[in-house]
């Protein structure tokens, strides 16, 4: 029997510095302190456009006991509702000297970053599904030429809310 998710619920992670990675995801994320746990150095983070508890947990575990690269978690990846508010993502990323690069898969359009403690993370807008196409079973990496598709896609929502109908499925 599989388990019926129906999408990421939050991610949790390891940094260096609390604070400084509250400041971080506050900032380039719109997000607010949910609520902390000064026992454990931790904090609960939610996106101020979300109706979830939280988003992100962080745990501080200070900067002698960080890992080096390896085998764990690659990248989170936070989805937009409109093309538009991935290429505000892009300036934002910018703005705080964390924009790593961008791609397009196809049926979605990518910008990437990096948090202070160096953690990757993807902010993506996905195509309306009627308009996957040939993407619905490729996912390919290639060029974003993001002005062409905010002239293409402006106004398009297609993260305005998760369907919770059964029959949907």
């Amino acid at each position: 029997m599989s388990i019926p998710a129906v999408r990421l619920n939050h991610a949790v992670l390891f940094v260096a510095d609390l604070q400084r990675s509250i400041d971080f995801y506050t900032s380039v994320f719109d997000m607010e302190v949910a609520a902390a746990e000064p026992r454990a150095n931790a904090a609960f983070l939610r996106l101020t456009r979300g109706d979830n508890h939280h988003d992100l947990g962080l745990f501080g575990i200070g900067a002698d006991q960080v890992k080096r690269p390896g085998i764990g978690l690659y990248h989170l990846a936070w989805q937009v509702d409109t093309i538009e508010q991935l290429e505000e993502a892009r300036l934002s990323l910018a703005n705080h000297d964390a924009y790593t690069g961008e791609s397009s898969h196809g049926a979605t359009k990518s910008v990437y970053g990096k948090d202070p403690d160096g953690n990757e993370f993807e902010v993506m807008w996905m195509l309306p599904r009627a308009d996957w196409g040939r993407f619905e079973h490729e996912a390919p990496v290639g060029r974003l030429d993001l002005p062409a598709e905010v002239r293409a896609w402006a106004g398009v929502r297609t993260a305005g809310h998760i369907s919770h109908d059964e029959s949907a499925r």
